[in-house]
């Protein structure tokens, strides 16, 4: 069953979800407020949409054309719809294909900024995986893989341009590795914990940017709840729930 809701806080964008097929996550939102977006960026895109969060949120910080491509038709269709519920066609196009070899249609060396919240597990037929189909894409590297994602980019972003990524903090390694197949510098990180007394990161925010020298910052890491399961003042300034000075 669809439902139209808030983007958080955010009363006006709105959009379509469907709790038995694909609703976004913390983990869209908390990349899209990790993005730094300048007066020059002219072309974005966000590889596997989902039904659009990221696109839209965007929208709240540039005037830039916004790709979103998405593999899974139904999904793409409510992205589509949301984009449309929001007037924001001229600013947001959704293409229903697989990414891989999205640079194909004349997208080579053009984007400013891609975007990407991947699947994070790797798939194991035999392993423990959802049996909804639609979520078992979104999570698991069945249609796609972090390689995939990465040389995509590469292919897809102008010289300089940035990867934005938000990943399970335990496969940073895989993420390093991958970068630096693909001549991507990682410039920043953002490890995000689940509770103020969490002793482990459970993700990570990545900027990446292409044919650029080494040099990482690590800055403040993000607290999602407080002790007593309120969102910390951060997330809820992100979520735009309260003005916070």
């Amino acid at each position: 069953m669809e439902l139209i809701h808030e983007l958080l806080g955010y009363k006006n964008i709105k959009i379509i979800q469907n709790p038995e097929m694909f609703c976004f996550s913390l983990d869209s939102i908390l990349l899209a407020n990790f993005v730094s977006i300048s007066s020059k960026t002219n072309r974005i895109i966000d590889l596997g949409c989902g039904n659009a969060p990221i696109p839209l949120f965007l929208t709240l910080k540039t005037k830039a054309f916004i790709t979103g491509v998405e593999i899974q038709k139904e999904v793409a269709d409510m992205a589509t719809r949301s984009v449309e519920l929001n007037n924001l066609q001229n600013q947001i196009e959704i293409i229903n294909d697989d990414l891989k070899g999205i640079y194909k249609r004349n997208f080579a060396n053009i984007f400013d900024i891609v975007t990407t919240n991947p699947p994070y597990f790797k798939y194991n037929p035999e392993g423990n995986i959802n049996k909804n189909e639609y979520l078992t894409i979104a999570r698991h590297e069945v249609k796609v893989t972090l390689a995939d994602i990465v040389d995509e980019a590469k292919k897809l972003l102008i010289d300089g341009g940035a990867l934005y990524m938000v990943h399970r903090a335990e496969r940073l390694t895989d993420i390093i590795m991958e970068m630096q197949t693909n001549n991507f510098a990682i410039k920043r990180i953002q490890f995000v914990y689940p509770k103020i007394n969490s002793k482990e990161a459970l993700l990570v925010l990545i900027e990446a940017r292409k044919n650029r020298q080494p040099g990482i910052k690590v800055i403040e890491p993000l607290y999602v709840y407080k002790d007593n399961g309120e969102y910390t003042e951060i997330i809820k300034k992100i979520f735009n729930f309260q003005k916070i000075d």
